[in-house]
Parts: C-alpha cells; structure tokens; sequence
C-alpha cells in the first residue's frame, strides 16, 4: 500500500493557491479541469517530495461547507482493488463505493473519515460482485 493524498475542498481556488503555492510554499504539480462534474482539482507538493500530495476540490457549483465537510478524504494505491476490498468486507468494513470500474472505490473509518483505494496502474477489468453493488451511505 502507499499513500497518494490527502483533499480538501476549497471555495476560492485564487485565494487556496496564493495560501499554499505563495505561502505556504508547496508547487503545482497537475490540474485536472473536469466540466462534465463541474470541478477543478489541483495537486500540491512540497518542494522536494511529490511522494505525499495535497488535492485542493474546487467545485464549480457554490456550496457551504460546514467545519469538517471541507476535509474530502485520504487516498491509498493498492496492488489489487478487488482483493483489498473483499479482506476489508470481510473484516465488516462496508464498501461505500464498490470499485465496479476496477479502479476506485471508498470506505469509512469509525470516525466516518473517507478513504479513497486506487488501484495501482491500469484499472482491472470489470468483476462480480463488485459490477453490481450499489453505493452504499456517503462516501
């Protein structure tokens, strides 16, 4: 398992980068502009580590965040998502969002923080049962 990153959403995407990038010291390391979702999210490193990333959500549509809604989630790469989840539900962890497209999905911790397993590389093909599960609570 290795970690990837931690999100936060952000309200005012100028206002974040000047705090974090000008500031605070960290650099853009990617942009992904999605107007299908209508959301931008921008990575952040600190200057001699890109290994632990920092994911600022700008979501296009505005939205108040109560304290604690504006932390999204932590995020892990895993070796193989299928077998990751099937040990957690196993282990009577609930699988919020199954990894029906081989890549994704996401579970709670006790305190209700979310937690993002992508699949290492390429998205594994698509399998039963995860295909057919539905979503389950928030995530």
């Amino acid at each position: 398992m290795k970690y990837l990153h931690t999100m936060v959403r952000v309200t005012d995407l100028d206002q974040s980068l000047d705090f974090y990038v000008n500031k605070l010291g960290l650099r853009e390391v990617r942009r992904l502009e999605r107007p299908e979702g209508r959301y931008t999210l921008v990575f952040l490193a600190a200057p001699e580590d890109e290994s632990a990333l920092v994911e600022l959500t700008y979501n296009w549509d505005v939205e108040e965040y109560g304290e604690g809604r504006n932390f999204g989630h932590l995020a892990y790469e895993v070796e193989n998502i299928y077998e990751t989840c099937q040990r957690l539900a196993d282990a009577g962890v609930t699988i919020n969002r199954p990894p029906r497209d081989g890549h994704m999905a996401f579970i709670r911790s006790p305190d209700n923080i979310s937690i993002e397993l992508l699949q290492k590389g390429a998205p594994l093909a698509p399998a039963e049962p995860w295909t057919s599960l539905p979503n389950t609570g928030k995530w």
